[in-house]
């Protein structure tokens, strides 16, 4: 009952709230309650560990096949967790212009939905629709409710990008799932992860896995199908940007791990040394582009694609130790982004730009717990020791460095060098973005210029600051909390293929 509740209380909240127009008290705490409501229920789901499978569409073999394991137990907790923050975060402010405020939280609470069904589901078909249910909602929230300082145009590009890109993944997901539940007879995850891609040939293995792979490396993304990103990120409201990051991106390298990995290994392991390559030239790319962007939104988006870089480097190692380094960078870049975007979505709304060529008064002196909430942001984006991205991108490099029998050792280890390379350019785009928001040096603006003044983090919003702090350094400190959920589950994903840790 626990388990269909948690995806029946966010699905019925939205309906309610898209069905009702209108912004008032009782639509207010009708969302905030059903998102708490969900993420208690999340926490008795995970804890234990429950499941339901019953028959759906027999015609078809497909089951109503939900369940938590180590894998998606802390990516459910984070997902439900989050969308609270999300939630009382925008009803502590004015609801984004472009349409009323039920639809705004309806929105939030159909990603929330699909997100939860997506790392619960455990049949391939249900998994597949699970994933789509997010695009509707998420296209709303930037086409509708994205920045209103920005043109009509730009909104409906940036939101015609994010579904056009990411539909093509879809189909090519579909495609990869079609393949492998035709020549496997069944779409029960469980089924096709035990048969380790028993029975398929390793040429369709390789086709199998390069076609998901590719579908879900748009939804990543990966360079350099990564373009959707920036537009999306930059023009989203807060609640779209922090959705956006810490769950959406979480979906595709969930997704990697699910499908691909437990099923077709062999043929992951064919493309692995592709995988690197994209993996490491994203996190350079990220970097490099972050060094010299702009746009603040902008910029944590391309450092977005960096940070996924290492997860993909951590998956193309093909050991247990890259597993777990892959699950535990997506909650470590799933907080971090959401404490940054918060943050600098918060300044953006009394900024009314995100411009870092613009004069304005220094974090550190009118603002201080937003200066203290963005340093923290940024040290934990460089992979600073005893923050939680540390161990996420340490442990990457580490099992890239020595990866599974069978991987080219040669090239992993050139990746893992050049990996350290992107370690650097993170550590100059942070200490760029500190010295120009933080400090306050730095700006391209005219001399003379009148530097404006911003408010600090009160009420709701510091909470949820905090709290994102809080999970930022004690991640970091106990990173065993995080990489014990996942332990036995990475050991079983990949049992019988003869993987060392």
């Amino acid at each position: 009952m626990a388990l269909t509740l948690v995806l029946l209380l966010p699905l019925l909240g939205a309906i309610a709230l898209i069905a009702i127009p209108g912004e008032t008290r009782v639509e207010r705490a009708l969302a905030l309650g059903a998102t708490v409501a969900t993420a208690v229920l999340a926490v008795v789901v995970v804890w234990g560990r429950h499941e339901v499978d019953v028959p759906w569409i027999r015609a078809l073999g497909v089951r109503w096949h939900f369940g938590v394991d180590g894998i998606s137990a802390a990516l459910v907790l984070m997902t439900a967790l989050l969308t609270v923050a999300v939630v009382a975060h925008a009803l502590s402010g004015p609801i984004p212009k472009g349409g009323s405020g039920s639809t705004f939280l309806g929105c939030i609470l159909l990603v929330e939905t699909g997100a939860l069904a997506t790392f619960l589901a455990r049949d391939a078909i249900l998994f597949f629709i699970a994933f789509e249910v997010v695009l509707v909602p998420m296209w709303v929230l930037v086409r509708r409710f994205g920045d209103d300082h920005v043109r009509d145009e730009a909104r409906a590009d940036a939101a015609g990008r994010f579904v056009l890109f990411t539909v093509l993944g879809s189909t090519l997901m579909l495609v990869g799932i079609l393949l492998l539940v035709h020549h496997q007879g069944t779409s029960d995850l469980t089924v096709l992860a035990e048969r380790h891609g028993a029975g398929l040939s390793r040429p369709l293995q390789v086709a199998t896995a390069a076609v998901l792979l590719l579908g879900l490396g748009i939804k990543v993304p990966l360079w350099p199908l990564h373009t959707w990103l920036p537009s999306a990120h930059t023009i989203a409201p807060t609640a779209g940007s922090v959705l956006l990051a810490a769950v959406l991106l979480k979906m595709g390298t969930y997704g990697i791990v699910r499908l691909a990995v437990a099923t077709v290994p062999k043929g992951v392991a064919e493309l692995s040394p592709l995988l690197a390559l994209l993996g490491v030239v994203g996190i350079l790319w990220g970097g490099l582009a972050c060094l010299v962007e702009r746009d603040l939104k902008r910029l944590i988006a391309y450092s977005s694609v960096a940070h996924m870089g290492f997860v993909a480097l951590a998956i193309a190692s093909g050991s247990e130790t890259g597993l777990q380094a892959a699950l535990f960078g997506n909650i470590a870049h799933g907080v971090v982004a959401a404490l940054l975007f918060f943050v600098v979505g918060d300044l953006k709304e009394q900024w009314g730009s995100a411009d870092l060529r613009v004069a304005r008064a220094a974090l550190r002196d009118k603002a201080p717990r937003f200066g203290l909430a963005l340093v923290v942001g940024l040290a934990a984006a460089l992979g600073l020791p005893g923050l939680v991205s540390f161990w996420g991108e340490f442990l990457a490099l580490y099992a890239a460095w020595s990866p599974a029998p069978g991987r080219p050792v040669a090239l992993l280890r050139a990746c893992v060098v050049l990996g350290a390379v992107g370690l650097a350019l993170a550590a100059a785009y942070a200490l760029r973005v500190a010295r120009i928001v933080w400090a306050g040096e730095g700006s391209e603006k005219a001399e003379g210029a009148a530097a404006e003044p911003v408010g600090d983090a009160r009420g709701t919003r510091w909470v949820v600051v905090m709290a994102l702090v809080v999970a930022v350094v004690g991640f970091g400190v106990l990173p065993h909390l995080l990489l014990g959920l996942s332990d036995s589950a990475t050991t079983g994903l990949l049992s019988g293929l003869g993987v060392a840790p």
